[in-house]
């Protein structure tokens, strides 16, 4: 069994239970994301963006990066480079459609695939870097994934990871907590119709693994010098792992 929110389910059923959520709130994720984080996640992604660093002509697959926020990004920093060979990979096609539609002009420097990050359609140790924001948390099988991340990544390749994580500010815990369950599913249900996603989106933050316990996962996939950082007391981190 695998856990889903506060249920526990088998991998089968998560699989569909997840899509199932995606596929409802893709047309309003974007605006969900702006509203639900009075903009703070934008910020967190820029944030993200400079710690990877990406150089022009890199090949970067941005997985679960369906409305195409990080791959915009990275394309922005790289253009006048000559830009980089990005791959944004998802599993859910009512995703990749939203991104397809919100970054039309770039169609031409953003390849847009369809894959489980648990089996991405990836050619072994092609990839300069991987990176994946707020997705990991959502995967059934999470070894499989990192997995497969190291399998993608050219020796020498940047493992980066944007999630929401453990709260470390006295207090701050306490607040998020009655945001998160009371705010949250109300939102969802007014902006997306479907608050029964954003009370998912609170269930699954909280069975998370703290930064710590996270670190240790990449670590025993195979990554080197695995680093995280802390955004906003611990509301989201960011993880960094290389493969040597």
């Amino acid at each position: 069994m695998v856990s889903f929110g506060y249920r526990d389910v088998s991998p089968q059923e998560k699989t569909t239970l997840v899509g199932e959520i995606f596929s409802s709130v893709a047309p309003r994720y974007d605006l969900m994301n702006d509203l639900m984080s009075l903009g703070v996640h934008r910020i967190w992604k820029d944030v993200f963006v400079d710690w990877l660093n990406p150089q022009a002509h890199q090949a970067i697959v941005d997985v679960a990066g369906g409305t195409g926020d990080i791959a915009s990004r990275i394309l922005e920093r790289t253009r006048r480079r000559g830009g980089a060979e990005i791959t944004v990979c998802d599993i859910n096609r009512d995703m990749l459609v939203q991104g397809r539609l919100r970054h039309a002009a770039d169609s031409s420097a953003i390849t847009w695939l369809c894959g489980n990050a648990e089996a991405l359609p990836i050619a072994s140790a092609s990839q300069d870097a991987y990176t994946i924001a707020f997705g990991i948390r959502n995967v059934t099988h999470l070894d499989a994934a990192l997995a497969e991340a190291y399998r993608v990544l050219k020796p020498g390749g940047r493992f980066l990871c944007l999630e929401f994580s453990a709260v470390t500010v006295p207090g701050l815990d306490e607040a998020y907590d009655r945001y998160s369950f009371t705010v949250l599913p109300r939102l969802g249900e007014v902006v997306a119709n479907d608050g029964a996603a954003y009370r998912y989106l609170a269930e699954s933050i909280r069975r998370w693994l703290p930064q710590g316990a996270f670190a240790k996962r990449i670590a025993q996939a195979g990554f080197s010098m695995v680093k995280y950082r802390n955004l906003s007391g611990g509301i989201a981190a960011m993880h960094s792992g290389w493969k040597v």
